[in-house]
Parts: C-alpha cells; structure tokens; sequence
C-alpha cells in the first residue's frame, strides 16, 4: 500500500489559527450565555418560619423564636423534628447578610457551642441582655469571628450564634419569646 499526501498542507501557522478560532468561539458562546443567564442561581431561599412555629406547638413543642424578625431581615431555613430527638432550629440573614442561628434540643451547651460555633470555643463572661427567655446568657467566641449566647432551659439547651455583630445577636436575644 502506498502513502498518498494529504489533501492539504498542514502548518504550524494553521494549527495556530484553527485554535484561535476555537478559543474565540468558546468565549462568544460563554458570553451568550451569561446574557441570558437569571440571577435566581444566587438568589436567598426565603423560609416561612412563623408555619414550623405553629406546627412546633401543634406537636407539643414549645420553641423559643424571634417575636418577628427585623425590617429587611430574612429567615434562610428551620431544622423541626418533634419526634426521637425533638430539635429546634432558625437560620437568619441580616440585612447585611450575616447569619444568625438558633438551636434548641435536649443536649448540653457544650455540644451545641462546640457543633455549631466552634470546636474550641472560648467562654466569655455572662452577658446581662432583656429577653422574655432570660436576662443572662453565657457568650462564647472563637478565633473566626463567630458568637454565642446560651442558657439552659430545663432539660434544653438553648444557643444563638453567628457571624453577625454581637450587637446583631443581642438584639436578635431581646425579640425572642416562646
């Protein structure tokens, strides 16, 4: 069998402007796309929390939540199992898009500071804050800027936490009620 020469010529030159083409085509189509691409991607779930308290207190739960969240503030999502271990969570967004959390269950605050602010968490000293809950929290903090507020209640552990500004939480402290 003999070899026949290819049809055309390739060249170093071709191959460069065949990828040239190639990269250009990639980016028109990547350009396209994000023209009609919505912003939902990124968009907040927003939660209805004020429905998983009155189903909390249909089961025979009583759950320590914000009396109403603040202007500009946004439920993110809620952790309710009223059943085995009955557990109680809130997640907030800030107006400025810090977080802020709540958790109550039947565990100690060791565990919850350790689970959701940090493994090595340190105790603060008590924090005198008004709420219908108690008036003095234990605060803990941990190198990354989170932060804790817990109290017991009866077999229950109660702890709210987050990124947000301690100013934030305190006043997140003062509108929770059960």
């Amino acid at each position: 069998m003999s070899e026949q020469p290819s049809r055309y010529t390739r060249s170093f030159g071709g191959m460069t402007g065949a990828l040239v083409v190639t990269v250009l085509f990639v980016l028109a189509f990547v350009a396209w796309r994000g023209l009609f691409r919505g912003d939902d991607d990124d968009a907040v779930q927003v939660v209805d929390w004020q429905e998983s308290v009155g189903l909390a207190e249909g089961a025979g739960l009583s759950v320590v939540h914000p009396r109403e969240l603040p202007a500009g503030w946004t439920a993110t999502s809620v952790d309710l199992a009223a059943t085995g271990d009955p557990r109680w969570g809130l997640g907030v967004l800030t107006d400025d898009g810090d977080f802020i959390g709540i958790r109550q269950q039947d565990a100690s605050v060791d565990e919850l500071v350790e689970r959701y602010v940090d493994e090595k968490a340190d105790a603060g000293d008590d924090a005198r804050v008004t709420s219908e809950i108690t008036d003095t929290w234990q605060t803990w903090s941990d190198d990354g800027g989170d932060h804790g507020f817990s109290t017991e209640l009866g077999d229950e552990a109660l702890l709210v936490y987050g990124s947000a500004p301690v100013s934030d939480l305190e006043a997140y402290l003062g509108l929770l009620t059960r």
